[in-house]
């Protein structure tokens, strides 16, 4: 009965858009168990779908073409194998769920390039104490964690954990840019000290007696 009415509300949009014209889909606070099939969307953009009871997910739900997902507040146990196709994805909802596995959840989330906003709190793998920066280490395309703009300074502190290797070279290059050697066939000089009763015509390198 369930899997019926699902099929219901997403025949209403098919009816009342047709499958190529709908971009956005609301579904939230719709009692869904689980998220009904809307990959045939081909236009589809934004998908809200929180405030329900869902607790999987699976990757032949939504198209590629996805930029924001909505799946807040419900009882998600794990995304693994289910948004790594999202390439296109640039908000994504997750806050308030179930998800336990931290490395799981970033895995999933490494090929979203464009990702800008993201929402994980709330969940079970958010009580880690370095879990904030975990994630922006591992998602740098990440501009807002958890409603909270991403400072440099934690960039800084997120490589310095979990990138110990990239940090040391990072700390032997002065001002951004490491120091270059001369070019081939060049020395570095050093000022010719002005011999003592001499000096230096500026019209020539002929060292005139005074």
């Amino acid at each position: 009965m369930e899997s019926n009415r699902q099929e219901n509300l997403v025949s209403k949009c098919v009816v009342i858009n047709g499958d190529t014209d709908v971009t956005d889909l609301h579904f939230a606070k719709r009692g869904l168990t689980s998220v009904p099939d809307l990959s045939h969307f081909c236009m589809l953009r934004c998908v809200w779908l929180n405030d329900n009871k869902i607790r999987d997910v699976t990757r032949a739900s939504f198209n590629c073409r996805l930029t924001e997902l909505y799946l807040q507040n419900n009882d998600i146990l794990s995304i693994a194998g289910a948004l790594r196709h999202l390439t296109c994805l640039r908000v994504l909802l997750l806050f308030n769920n179930q998800i336990k596995c931290l490395e799981e959840t970033v895995v999933e989330l490494k090929n979203m390039q464009d990702l800008h906003t993201l929402s994980l709190y709330l969940n079970p793998f958010t009580e880690d104490p370095q879990y904030r920066l975990y994630v922006l280490h591992h998602l740098p395309s990440v501009k807002f964690l958890d409603t909270k703009e991403v400072q440099q300074v934690e960039r800084r502190r997120a490589l310095k954990l979990f990138n110990v290797e990239k940090q040391k070279v990072l700390d032997t290059i002065a001002f951004g840019r490491q120091a270059l050697p001369p070019p081939i066939g060049r020395k570095m000089t050093n000022t010719i000290p002005k011999p003592v009763g001499q000096h230096v015509s500026r019209k020539s390198t002929e060292l005139v007696p005074i």
